[in-house]
């Protein structure tokens, strides 16, 4: 800017002390035009984007395996392989990787949107990687049963593709899909490896006060009726710009003022960053109405799932108990979506005591992250490259772990870490034990707000008849494809899309404007006055939406908690107030118990039974219990020791994995008797003997010092060991 003006009164001082302001207004309406054009793009990216048949953000290259629509019980999922970028390798022993993506509103892909990644870290650590997407538009008639058995599908599609794999593939359902994929395993318990679970929820009354106020959203409204209203005006489609309204407003400072604040603020970075995202949130989907209704009525006010109150079209109950593979449930104390208690509930409500996971048999691993986001649990490249990452190289460990409950530490390596050379990357993986205890400890419903949640949940059911019985009739005879059609395109979540693309007559000028304004552009300096009073002022706005949202909240949560705490309401939905509502958990099932039973008596005589192998693994085992955890360096020396195994005599990772089990559980029956017997299960040959017994010292101390009792324990292992070979020549010279 030229600044030689020739001044006609007053001091030069004077005049000089208005061009910061000059400054300012030219770098404001610079910003200006560039948000502007940005918005442009943005509508014009989407109106493309949606154009398409199969829209998605995936980074990587998709190749088509499995279309549900071919199905018998057609679906608009669809499995596809990821084509592994150039330069990464992908190993055929490892086991593949099945991505699936949630349903819920917005469109497939944020699982791979960046190459820092869930399907990133996947291919990184050299596994083959699926993807389960779905198209835009549902199939007629397809039921969130018909979605869980079509993954049944895609997992034994991608079981058969890799024959050579040590393991079945590893599931992850990220949100609406976790809880699907649990759906799924409940059904087919033997089709899938390790299960995780990001951002997941699955007891959705779960929660603390003065947070999570949208597990409130459903008593608040009145229940689920007007799920009913929104598929009966879409013509039996419920739109899923519904849904994403519900997420934007949770958080008004960040939606009304923050997130298109930091757009114009920093326009000259932010903004390819800021299109990317918005063509993955300015894509929602559509669900048939049947879909949406069972999911609001049975999860989000029904909270039938972890009760064990849902049955398949077969009549077959969908229990959580059921599954036996390891679950791995990801979540984070700063997600407002899907918080730690809905997140980790399910626990509590199929369990009361730890025995009770143990003798289920399943082995379920959480870990906690402190800040995140729910979005960010799916795309933040932090995220990925440490949780993601060392869950997707660790994840052989995860399957070897014994039944019970564990929690996943992850620490940066620190100097004077014992055996670094066994660690992978930047951080340490450790699981260490848990109980139900831990759960309970972070929060959740008291008798009094069980109650009120099922007063919640009752008077959905009336009020979701009286609409279909009164008004329901006239809303569909008055509904037509056109209408719907109208009603969709008129929603605000796409009309403020669409007012800024090239579609508005009035958007024309700026995209020229916007390549002047970068040819000349001139930012303002940090330090001016006046960009300060700015970013002071957008400060305080932010603030006073955050308060307002607090307030909303708190209003909200007084709300359902007074109206739905009301004695008189809660007689007139049939639940008597003379009596506490009996705990609502899943109910006792005798063949479950009788299955149970079994295998405590088939145990009993297994404790002499194998050779070697078993006798390292219970010796392992026995000494490492005291310890109350196991991390990647203890794996890595196992995997080493098994490696060096001619391929013929090699144990393969599933029988691994069953004997590991076996071992522990017959160290938790009867602990003396599993030890005592270690000497029967010990070869005769002298040399074998030794070298085993200097495998498990190195396996033992591969995770660094053991505990004063983990020393002794490994000491009498020792003794039991060397006491074995004297006793094997005593007994071969009293034969000859």
């Amino acid at each position: 800017m030229n600044r030689q003006i020739s001044f006609t009164g007053g001091s030069p001082e004077s005049w000089g002390a208005c061009f910061p302001a000059l400054d300012y207004w030219l770098d404001a309406c610079q910003r200006s035009i560039l948000t502007l054009d940005v918005l442009r793009q943005r509508g014009n990216i989407a109106a493309e984007h949606n154009a398409r048949l199969a829209p998605n953000v995936l980074s990587f290259t998709p190749e088509l395996v499995l279309d549900g629509r071919t199905l018998a019980r057609p679906v608009n999922y669809a499995l596809v392989r990821i084509v592994p970028p150039q330069g990464i390798r992908i190993d055929p022993a490892k086991r593949p990787f099945i991505i699936v993506d949630p349903r819920a509103g917005h469109g497939p892909g944020i699982g791979g949107m960046k190459h820092d990644s869930e399907i990133g870290v996947a291919l990184e650590a050299g596994h083959p990687c699926y993807f389960v997407g779905f198209l835009p538009n549902p199939v007629p008639g397809q039921t969130v049963e018909d979605v869980c058995r079509a993954e049944a599908i895609f997992v034994e599609a991608v079981t058969a593709r890799h024959p050579d794999a040590e393991g079945k593939p590893v599931v992850i359902g990220n949100c609406q899909a976790g809880w699907q994929v649990m759906m799924m395993a409940a059904l087919r318990p033997e089709l899938a490896g390790p299960i995780m679970l990001a951002g997941t929820p699955l007891s959705y009354w779960a929660g603390v006060h003065g947070k999570n106020p949208l597990r409130y959203l459903g008593g608040v409204l009145g229940g689920t009726c007007w799920t009913a209203l929104s598929g009966d005006l879409g013509n039996g489609i419920f739109d899923g710009a519904d849904l994403i309204a519900n997420f934007e407003s949770m958080n008004p400072a960040n939606t009304y003022w923050q997130k298109p604040y930091d757009l114009y603020a920093k326009v000259d970075t932010e903004a390819q960053r800021f299109l990317e995202f918005e063509t993955w949130w300015g894509s929602p989907v559509m669900l048939n109405a049947g879909e949406m209704q069972w999911i609001a009525d049975n999860l989000f006010v029904g909270n039938r799932l972890s009760a064990g109150e849902l049955r398949a079209a077969d009549g077959t109950r969908i229990d959580l108990r059921n599954i036996r593979s390891p679950i791995i449930v990801f979540c984070s104390h700063g997600d407002n979506i899907t918080p730690p208690q809905q997140a980790l509930g399910w626990i509590t409500d199929l369990y009361d005591q730890d025995s009770e996971i143990v003798a289920n048999g399943q082995t379920i691993v959480y870990t906690l992250h402190q800040s995140i986001g729910h979005l960010g649990i799916f795309v933040s490249g932090k995220v990925a490259t440490k949780e993601h990452g060392e869950f997707a190289s660790c994840m052989d460990l995860i399957d070897l772990m014994p039944p019970g409950l564990y929690e996943a530490v992850i620490t940066e390596v620190e100097p004077g870490t014992a055996h670094p050379e066994l660690i992978e990357g930047r951080y340490l993986f450790r699981l260490e034990v848990r109980s139900l205890a831990d759960i309970r400890a972070l929060g959740g419903n008291d008798a009094a707000d069980d109650l009120r949640f099922a007063t919640a949940a009752r008077l959905s059911e009336v009020n979701l008849g009286l609409y279909r019985a009164l008004v329901a009739p006239a809303v569909r005879a008055m509904t037509t494809a056109q209408t719907a059609e109208t009603r969709k395109r008129l929603h605000p979540n796409r009309v403020r899309f669409a007012m800024f693309s090239d579609e508005n007559p009035l958007m024309q000028p700026v995209k020229a404007a916007a390549e002047m304004v970068r040819e000349s552009r001139h930012p303002v300096s940090a330090d001016n006055p006046l960009l300060v009073m700015e970013q002071a002022a957008s400060a305080w706005i932010s603030a006073c939406l955050q308060s307002w949202g607090a307030w909303r909240d708190m209003m909200t949560e007084q709300m359902f908690l007074t109206t739905y705490g009301s004695p008189l309401l809660q007689a007139l939905a049939g639940l008597g107030t003379d009596q506490p509502l009996a705990r609502r958990g899943i109910e006792r099932e005798l063949l479950r118990e009788a299955a149970e039973a079994k295998r405590r008596g088939d145990l009993a005589g297994r404790f002499e039974a194998g050779g070697l192998p078993e006798a390292m693994i219970r010796a392992l085992i026995y000494v490492r219990l005291v310890e109350r955890s196991a991390d990647e360096r203890g794996y890595a020396m196992v995997k080493a020791l098994r490696d060096a195994q001619p391929a013929e005599k090699r144990i393969s990772q599933a029988r691994l994995k069953e004997a590991f089990t076996e071992q522990f559980l017959l160290l938790q029956q009867d602990q003396e008797r599993a030890v005592a017997a270690l000497p029967a299960l010990l070869p005769q040959d002298a040399a074998q003997l030794r070298s085993a017994l200097a495998a498990l010292r190195r396996v033992v101390a591969a995770s660094g010092a053991l505990s004063e009792e983990g020393s002794r324990r490994m000491a009498r292992v020792e003794v039991l060991f060397n006491a074995a070979e004297p006793a094997r020549a005593k007994g071969e010279a009293a034969n000859a």
